[in-house]
């Protein structure tokens, strides 16, 4: 395809914000952190991009007055628990999350009281408001290290993903009482599709995210978080890779194997992307990104009691990770 003049104007309106956004956070003495699901353009633009685990890592220890959350809402409130006093920004409020929707916290708290005597692990994934119900908070990262932690003769409830608590429990063979909740993303996968498309690509290596489902995660030659999966393709002698995860991480990852070839795993529905993507990460767009660093919303407020209530898991995970 040729280039064209609607192109150029995209591309160099493209370019102009992304050098306004970067004056713009120096100014303001501001970071922007950005999810690996989020639009190249706005990686570009990032002071840091990783997953949950890494982000959240970042966002403790930050000395920038401003955090621009380039994500989904409950990750820019994990940011504001770990930063009461800064002012947390996310591009677009109603940028949420299928899989922390899940788990209301009032249908969570009556289960929870149902069994006063487990541990209660959540994912990160889910919103403030659980993980002030919770005793320790993991991500896909270190989940399982997480689980292996927990003395064997105490019970575990986990929240809110089951198909990464399953994963876990064949990891570490504990038996936990899962939360039936999941993310649409991952679920969307088509097994007949990727083994289709496996066919068409023998040589190919199937790596998945735990969030998947167990017949995805059962043709996986890797399974792992999103940091995972990028340093297993870095790091691997195989030259293509069949990628089931949210499709965002293809342009980090391309970036870092220009020479192999990575191919998203088809989803059930047909779509223009033949692949994966999370609405609630694409909601965020470059120029929301510049006006709400510009504007200095919309901002994430929290209550006091609720930020300090939320935080002792996410402690209790960073100190463990």
């Amino acid at each position: 395809m040729y280039p064209t003049k609607e192109m150029d104007i995209r591309t160099e309106r493209k370019e102009n914000l992304q050098q306004k956004l970067i004056k713009l956070k120096e100014e303001k003495n501001a970071v922007i952190l950005a999810h690996y699901y989020q639009e190249p353009e706005i990686q570009e633009v990032a002071d840091f991009i990783g997953d949950s685990l890494e982000l959240a890592k970042k966002a403790a220890q930050t000395s920038a007055e401003i955090i621009v959350f380039a994500g989904v809402h409950f990750m820019a409130e994990t940011a504001k628990i770990l930063n009461p006093s800064k002012k947390v920004l996310l591009p677009d409020l109603n940028a949420g999350c299928s899989l922390a929707e899940s788990c209301p916290p009032d249908a969570f708290r009556e289960m929870k009281e149902k069994y006063p005597d487990h541990m209660v692990v959540t994912y990160i994934n889910c919103s403030a408001e659980i993980k002030t119900l919770s005793d320790i908070v993991c991500t896909s990262s270190n989940a399982e290290k997480i689980i292996n932690s927990i003395p064997q003769d105490k019970p575990i409830i986990f929240a809110p993903d089951k198909n990464l608590g399953s994963y876990l429990m064949k990891k570490t063979g504990r038996k936990m009482l899962l939360w039936d909740g999941a993310c649409i993303v991952h679920e969307a996968f088509s097994l007949d599709k990727l083994l289709k498309l496996y066919k068409e690509n023998p040589s190919a290596m199937i790596i998945a995210h735990p969030e998947s489902e167990d017949h995805i995660l059962k043709v996986a030659n890797y399974i792992g978080s999103t940091s995972g999966m990028l340093n297993y393709v870095k790091n691997s002698d195989h030259d293509t890779f069949i990628v089931a995860t949210e499709a965002g991480i293809l342009h980090q990852m391309q970036k870092d194997v220009p020479n192999k070839i990575l191919i998203p795993a088809p989803a059930k529905e047909d779509n223009t992307c033949a692949c994966s993507e999370c609405a609630f990460m694409k909601m965020n767009t470059l120029q929301k990104l510049y006006n709400c660093l510009k504007n200095e919303e919309p901002e994430i407020i929290l209550d006091n009691d609720l930020m300090e209530k939320a935080h002792r898991p996410i402690k209790r995970m960073l100190e463990l990770s």
